[in-house]
């Protein structure tokens, strides 16, 4: 679905936990060198329950701030990746259902 909207993927580890901001300074560029692609607050619990309830998920996430450097996307920019990632996740589920 990616592919066809010609959107750029990035597969990979992301770290979730339920605070927004990390305690420790350094976890950030620690995580990084472990080869994890970003972190947020959301998927551990979606996935904890879908576990609970035997259903499928999946965990689609558009970047919008860089947590190390400060660098942060524009309101235009956001509004713009977080359409096409829901274009993306309709996309993705009307896939799903298609092939059961």
């Amino acid at each position: 679905a990616a592919a066809r909207r010609d959107l750029p993927v990035h597969v990979g580890q992301i770290a979730s936990w339920d605070s927004f901001y990390a305690d420790d300074p350094t976890l950030l560029t620690q995580l990084a060198a472990y080869g994890v692609l970003a972190v947020e607050m959301e998927t551990a619990a979606l996935y904890t329950l879908a576990a609970r309830r035997g259903a499928r998920a999946l965990s689609i996430c558009t970047v919008s701030d860089h947590l190390v450097s400060g660098e942060q996307t524009t309101a235009l920019d956001r509004e713009r990746t977080f359409a096409q990632m829901t274009e993306l996740a309709l996309d993705t589920v009307a896939g799903a259902v298609d092939t059961g």
